[in-house]
C-alpha cells in the first residue's frame, strides 16, 4: 500500500518522538491524525503542516480504518486504544512505524544513555552543511532545521541518508537496521526496563551488531570485541584527529566535544571526509534544552537543560562553567520517583558543583509514589546536596511558584541560573526571562 492510501492515527502525538513520525508520514502523503492530553509546540507544528490533532483522548478521534500508533507511555486503558482494539483496527508500536520509515534510507542510528540527542543533531547539521539533504528523527528540537528555518525535531527530505535517535528506554532501538550504529556511552537509567547493566549492554550489542560499522567510545574494548566477533567493523570515536582543541565548536563542554567526535567517527565510517565534517560541525549551535541560553533575569543569564541523570547534571554544570564562570545557581527538578530513589545521592553530588542549589519536588510523569516508591521526594536530593555543599546555600522549593521566588531573590549580574530536568521545569526558565 502506498503512503497516499494510508490513514494513520497516533495516540500521544504531542511527544517529541511521536510528532516526528506524524510529520514524516504526512510528508510522504499519508492522511495523518492524532491526539494528546495537552497542547504543545509539537502540536502547533503539526497543525501548520495540515495534520489533524485533538487535545484530549476520545474514541471519537479515531478515523475509520486507521492504523493506530502508540508509544510505551500509552496505557492499555486509554479510551482511544481500547476503542481501536474493539473495532479491530491495526495497532502498532511507534518503533514499528519508525523502522518502516527509516528502511527507505541509508541509516545512521545514534544510541546511548547520554548525548544521543545532541549527537543526532550534530549529524543532521553536518550532513545538511555537506549538501546531503538528510531526513532525521531526534528527541529534541534542532534550531533552524525546519523547512522555514524554525526549530524541528524531524524532517523528511530527498537525500539518501536518515539520521535517527535510537531509544533504549523501552528496547525499541532493536527494531532499527542501521548501516552505521553509534553508541555514545552505556549506563543504567531505565531500571523498569533493564534488570542490570549486563542485560543492557547485551541489548546495545544486539543493536550495533546489525550495522556495517559501529562507532564506540574508545575505552569500551569489551563491546568492540563482542561486535568484532559478530563481524561488525568498529571505529573508536575518541579520534586523534581532530584533537579536542581543534574542534572549534560553538557548544561548550567536554561531553559535547565527545559527542562531536562520535559524529565525526560516524560520518567517516559512512564515507565522508573527517576534515570536512569537522568544519561543518563548527556552525552547530546546539539542541533546544541542552545548555540553552534563554535570556536574562535581574541581570543574571538563564540557561535551561534537559539533564535528568546524575552524569548529565554533572556534564551540564561543568559545561556552563566554561562559558559563564560566575556565581552558578542550579535549580533541579528530579524526574520519576524510581530514578530519584536510586540516584538521590549521586544527584546531590553532581549538584554540589553549583554555588547555590534549589531543588524542586519530583516530576512524576507516568509514576505514582506508592508501594516501593512511597515517601520518595525531592527532599532526598536536597539533603544529599546539602551534605556535599560545604555550607553553601541549598533551598527547598517544591513547585514552580516557590522556585521562581527563590531564584528571583538570588539573581543578579554576578549570577548565572540554570534550570535542570526532563519535566516541566523548562517553564520556570520561561517565567524568569519573561517569555
Amino acid at each position: 500500500m502506498s503512503w497516499q492510501d494510508r490513514r494513520i492515527h497516533l495516540i500521544g502525538v504531542g511527544g517529541a518522538g511521536m510528532s516526528g513520525l506524524a510529520w514524516a508520514a504526512n510528508s510522504l502523503g499519508a492522511s495523518v491524525s492524532g491526539s494528546d492530553r495537552a497542547e504543545s509546540s509539537y502540536l502547533t507544528r503539526l497543525r501548520g503542516a495540515g495534520v489533524e490533532v485533538a487535545v484530549g483522548h476520545d474514541p471519537a478521534n479515531l478515523p475509520d480504518g486507521a492504523e493506530v500508533v502508540v508509544s510505551t507511555a500509552i496505557a492499555d486503558d486509554n479510551p482511544e486504544l481500547a476503542a481501536a482494539r474493539e473495532r479491530g483496527l491495526t495497532v502498532k508500536h511507534r518503533s514499528e512505524l519508525l523502522a518502516e520509515l527509516c528502511s527507505a534510507r541509508r541509516q545512521i542510528a545514534v544510541a546511548g544513555t547520554h548525548g544521543k540527542t545532541t549527537t543526532t543533531g550534530m549529524l543532521t547539521h553536518a550532513l545538511r552543511e555537506l549538501g546531503q539533504k538528510p531526513s532525521f528523527f531526534v528527541g529534541g528540537q534542532i534550531p533552524g532545521a525546519g523547512p522555514d528555518g524554525e526549530p524541528a525535531n524531524s524532517g523528511w527530505d530527498e537525500g539518501e541518508w536518515v539520521v535517527v535517535e535510537a531509544d533504549e528506554s523501552d528496547g525499541s532501538f532493536l527494531t532499527l537496521d542501521p548501516e552505521v550504529a553509534v553508541i555514545t556511552n552505556i549506563e543504567m537509567d531505565h531500571h523498569a526496563r533493564w534488570a542490570n547493566l549486563a542485560e543492557l549492554r547485551g541489548a546495545f550489542a544486539d543493536f550495533a551488531a546489525k550495522a556495517r560499522a559501529a562507532v564506540l567510545p574508545i575505552g569500551d574494548t569489551a563491546m568492540a570485541e563482542v561486535l568484532a566477533g559478530r563481524g561488525a567493523e568498529t571505529t573508536p570515536f575518541d579520534l586523534d584527529r581532530p584533537g579536542p582543541a581543534e574542534l572549534g565548536l560553538a557548544v561548550p563542554g567536554a561531553h559535547n566535544r565527545l559527542n562531536a567526535r562520535a559524529a565525526i567517527g560516524a560520518l567517516t565510517a559512512a564515507g565522508f571526509d573527517p576534515d570536512e565534517v569537522t568544519e561543518a560541525l563548527r556552525g552547530f549551535t546546539g539542541v533546544k534544552r541542552r545548555q540553552e541560553l534563554k535570556g536574562e533575569c535581574e541581570g543574571a543569564r538563564v540557561f535551561d537543560d534537559y539533564a535528568h541523570h546524575p552524569t548529565e547534571v554533572r556534564a551540564a554544570l561543568t559545561a556552563i562553567r566554561e562559558v559563564a564562570p560566575n556565581r552558578l545557581i542550579a535549580a533541579f527538578q528530579p524526574h520519576l520517583y524510581s530514578r530519584t530513589k536510586i540516584f538521590s545521592q549521586q544527584f546531590g553530588a553532581a549538584l554540589a558543583l553549583a554555588d547555590e542549589i534549589v531543588v524542586l519536588d519530583v516530576y512524576p510523569a507516568r509514576e505514582e509514589p506508592v508501594g516501593p516508591l512511597e515517601g520518595v521526594s525531592g527532599l532526598d536530593v536536597l539533603r544529599a546536596a546539602a551534605d556535599r555543599a560545604g555550607g553553601r546555600a541549598c533551598y527547598w522549593a517544591p513547585d514552580l511558584d516557590s522556585a521562581e521566588r527563590v531564584l528571583r531573590g538570588r539573581a543578579g549580574e554576578d549570577a548565572v541560573i540554570v534550570t535542570i530536568g526532563a519535566g516541566d521545569v523548562t517553564r520556570l526558565s520561561d517565567r524568569l526571562v519573561g517569555s
